[in-house]
């Protein structure tokens, strides 16, 4: 699932008619009062719905029909917000049930080793496979179940999961050994231990997750919930209380019965209308669709959440743990530079560098050719000159490589390696080791490089000289350093983790501009720091691929495992990254923080609405007894019919509006606290307020066209 697809869909989502059509049905069947009394605010609006529904049968008029209708609305474009979260993920989890096929499986018969293609099997259905079970899968099959590589090694390609269409390698052993059930092997063969029960499969818990059937709310879904539903209870009792002072008013008071205020006092219809129109319904009909949209926007980027809780507490991390190789790192050394010996040309050095490096097919040896071709513009050798070269591969033994090349019935010998080897090749004949090029590979252990030396015997000399230093470094990915900074914005600490050396890892921290780091950790050292982080009172987040890192993302309130990692890793963590990007971590905590802050964002809006409208109903409902109320109608609203009618209206219009926004999450813009509340309630704080005038006003005008509804 690419990127450009996500966000085509995305936006397709928003604005698409069909997808507010198909989630029309839904809609209507979360009215069942079985399932919507789990959102006390808008079953609050759903009993107000029923009550005037009955009063406007018993006593029909224009205003009960007009309220009644819009109170109906008001709790279905609720459940539609709430059905339109849901529609996208069930629309991706079709997607992924296409991966799903009836495979055969070719079971090796107990008691045989698995040792190659060759072993005998028994084909079974998939739904037959037991934990523990093995099975053969060759090129062209499918793998029948989730498991890890016991033998073999395989090109296997995963798009059917991850949406990816490039294929990777599995092979037994290391933390590249996961395969997950759907996907084909391309080439070679493989044995899987299958790890899964039937219908347990890693395909079917993202199904599951992807539509919402297992989705909890969160700790702060819950807390919000309680807040509403207190202010819900407040709002009734308040509302309760207009009656007898409605009745009381109307006993001193000769003024004329109406559709607001009868001799009985303020009329039921009215006071549903005030309880809707007060209690937080805004947030109350967006508050699920933006924690399952939180999730959303997390699959949208291949990252499998395994509870809301995991999205929520993305939002709250202070401390992130990263692997430096990989993540902060590109993960190969690459050339940085060159130091040429005293007395020796660097173009002589860059040429013995890179005909040293030609044959050398790792990727230090790779960087070397592409380094000096950038900085020394050196092209390709003469294929005459490499006619009768003798290429001297690199060994564990003699931790150096090179080439023999006859020149003139002699011989030009280069040698490139580790510093210690290449000193005693020199010394060794007959040649000696300027103090300063040990100075220089000094210097270069010491910055956190590798130092590799270049030697040449020339055609027609007897002793070999080193030729310079190749200066080798774990190159920091580029705009790590921006992303870092704009985390410590955030006001979130990073931790680099890694293998290396203190002295090495000091070097790339400082390079990177992380705020810490821990050198030559093991599993416990980085339990024992995510302890030590909790303990202070901070939520940490890591990413991991390797069983060695199941305690540690278990530990952690954010574990991000990679897909192409253990499966104890990905059991260990909240959360899976089908794309296996590390540095993704720190898109997630963006994710989670835009999750907390349009809860935040809406729940200001929606308590801020209340303020217009108190200006909107209580003079509608008692001008014409106490003719001094008129002065709080700032808003010249055209009757008490009206002003009610229109506070109504706004207060339903507006849960539309704010879907796409409730959906696609606030813009989130990395500050301190203090500056996000104040942009919070500026923006939604004081719109919350403007907003709701000019929209009761507009919509005042409108129904005052409506006959029995003007002054």
């Amino acid at each position: 699932m690419s990127q450009q697809t996500v966000q085509s869909s995305e936006k397709g989502g928003l604005t698409d008619p069909r997808q507010w059509i198909a989630s029309a049905p839904d809609a209507f069947r979360k009215l069942d009062p079985r399932t919507l009394w789990r959102n006390p605010v808008m079953f609050t609006v759903e009993i107000g719905a029923v009550f005037t529904t009955v009063l406007a049968a018993i006593e029909p008029s224009v205003f009960a029909w007009v309220i009644t209708v819009w109170l109906w609305l008001t709790v279905l474009f609720a459940n539609t917000a709430e059905a339109i979260a849901e529609g996208r993920g069930k629309a991706q989890a079709d997607s992924l049930r296409k991966a799903r096929t009836d495979t055969i499986a070719r079971m090796i018969a107990p008691g045989q080793e698995p040792t190659g293609p060759d072993v005998t099997t028994v084909e079974v259905p998939a739904t037959q496979l037991r934990r523990g079970n093995l099975v053969l899968v060759t090129a062209g099959e499918t793998i029948p179940g989730d498991g890890d590589v016991l033998a073999g090694i395989a090109s296997v390609d995963e798009s059917a999961i991850t949406g990816e269409s490039a294929p990777v390698i599995r092979e037994s052993g290391g933390d590249r050994s996961a395969v997950m059930g759907g996907t084909i092997v391309l080439s070679d063969w493989v044995v899987v231990r299958i790890t899964q029960e039937p219908g347990d499969s890693f395909l079917d818990r993202m199904i599951a997750l992807v539509e919402g059937a297992d989705r909890r709310k969160t700790p702060g879904e819950i807390a919000l919930n309680i807040l509403l539903a207190a202010l819900t209870i407040i709002f009734l009792l308040a509302v309760a209380t207009i009656q007898p002072i409605a009745i009381f008013a109307k006993d001193q008071s000769a003024a004329l019965d109406s559709n607001v205020i009868t001799g009985d006092g303020v009329t039921g219809v009215v006071l549903v209308s005030l309880l809707v129109c007060l209690i937080p319904t805004t947030i109350g009909a967006l508050l699920s669709a933006i924690g399952i949209a939180g999730m959303d926007r997390l699959v949208q980027r291949n990252v499998l959440a395994m509870s809301g809780r995991a999205v929520e507490a993305a939002g709250d991390v202070t401390t992130l743990l990263l692997d430096k190789t990989g993540t902060i790192t590109h993960g190969n050394r690459r050339a940085a530079a060159l130091y040429a010996s005293p007395g020796i040309p660097g173009l002589r050095l860059a040429d013995a560098a890179q005909l040293s490096s030609l044959a050398d097919e790792t990727p230090e040896g790779r960087s070397i050719v592409v380094f000096v071709k950038g900085s020394y513009g050196l092209r390709e050798r003469d294929a005459g000159e490499l006619e009768h070269a003798e290429w001297v591969p690199f060994t564990a033994q003699t931790r150096m490589s090179g080439v023999d090349l006859a020149v003139d019935g002699d011989a030009r010998v280069v040698r490139k390696g580790a510093a210690n080897a290449v000193m005693a090749w020199v010394r060794d004949n007959g040649g000696t080791v300027d103090s300063a090029v040990t100075t220089r590979v000094d210097e270069v252990s010491s910055e956190g490089g590798t130092p590799l030396l270049v030697a040449e015997r020339a055609a027609g000399e007897s002793v070999p000289v080193v030729l310079g230093v190749i200066h080798l470094k774990d190159v920091v990915k580029e705009g790590m350093t921006a992303r870092f900074a704009t985390l410590r914005s955030m006001g979130i600490r990073t931790v680099m983790i890694t293998g290396d050396n203190a002295r090495t890892a000091a070097a790339i921290a400082e390079e990177a501009g992380v705020d810490d780091f821990l050198a030559e950790a093991t599993p416990e050292d980085k339990l024992e720091l995510i302890k030590r982080e909790q303990a202070d009172g901070r939520m940490v987040a890591m990413t991991g691929d390797g069983t060695n890192d199941a305690p540690a993302l278990a530990q952690a309130d954010v574990g991000v495992a990679m897909n192409s990692g253990t499966s104890a890793a990905k059991e260990a963590g909240n959360m899976v990254d089908l794309d296996s990007d590390p540095t993704k971590l720190i898109e997630i905590v963006a994710i989670g923080k835009q999750l907390l802050m349009t809860r935040g964002a809406l729940t200001t809006f929606s308590i801020a609405n209340d303020v217009a409208k108190y200006f909107a109903i209580i003079p509608a409902i008692f001008a014409a007894i106490y003719p001094g109320l008129d002065a709080l109608n700032v808003m010249r609203l055209s009757s008490p019919e009206s002003a009610i009618v229109s506070a109504v209206v706004f207060n339903a219009i507006v849960i539309v509006a704010l879907i796409p926004l409730a959906l696609k999450g606030v813009r989130y813009r990395p500050g301190n606290a203090s500056s996000m509340l104040r942009r919070n309630l500026l923006v939604f704080g004081l719109g919350g307020v403007i907003t709701p005038f000019i929209g009761i006003k507009l919509i005042d005008l409108l129904v005052a066209l409506i006959p029995g509804m003007a002054s």
